[in-house]
């Protein structure tokens, strides 16, 4: 698997983008969004149960990631036609405001080295790269829980510092960098 200080792989992948007629599908690639921060978090499969607690949830913290420069983008193993049926028909998912990517050849899966070893699906995956595509954080969790959205926009804030964070740092608190410095 892929991890810090990794850049994350060169990717083109079919985005489900819209509910609306001839703007529902977009070609997606790293170059995209090219000199922000990448939020890209995987799932194991469209029309499931913790799934879409997880996006929704991505979706209501949309304008932090934006504030932040950032640019959400989700990703699964399924087609953009399976990500287009499941917004249309839940509820929580028809406003997506980020890109659902399709990656039924599990080419990005792969290079990011998320893929269940038996299920064949990508595990509940986050990672934050820097606007030059670096990956500054990872975290996998098992297919039965699901992740902290608060965390990943928690995780961001500190990193966007570029100082030394603690253990529970909020943004807006002292950073250990600052500390150290009125100490000196």
């Amino acid at each position: 698997m892929l991890t810090v200080g990794d850049k994350l792989p060169n990717f083109k992948l079919k985005g489900t983008v819209s509910l609306e007629k001839n703007k529902e599908f977009q070609d997606i690639s790293n170059d995209t969004y090219k000199g922000k921060w990448t939020v890209l978090f995987a799932w194991p499969k469209d029309f499931t149960f913790i799934c879409p607690t997880e996006i929704a949830e991505f979706g209501k913290h949309n304008k932090d990631f934006q504030d932040r420069d950032a640019q959400v983008l989700g990703l699964s193993t399924d087609s953009e036609f399976v990500h287009h049926a499941w917004r249309t028909h839940h509820p929580d998912l028809k406003n997506l405001p980020f890109p659902m990517l399709a990656d039924i050849k599990r080419e990005l899966s792969s290079a990011l080295g998320i893929l269940h070893k038996e299920e064949g699906v990508a595990l509940r995956a986050t990672f934050i790269a820097d606007p030059e595509g670096i990956i500054r954080h990872v975290s996998v969790n098992d297919l039965s829980v699901g992740r902290n959205v608060k965390e990943t926009v928690r995780t961001l804030d500190a990193l966007q510092t570029d100082e030394l964070c603690p253990c529970n740092w909020q943004k807006g608190e002292e950073t250990l960098t600052t500390k150290l410095q009125k100490a000196g």
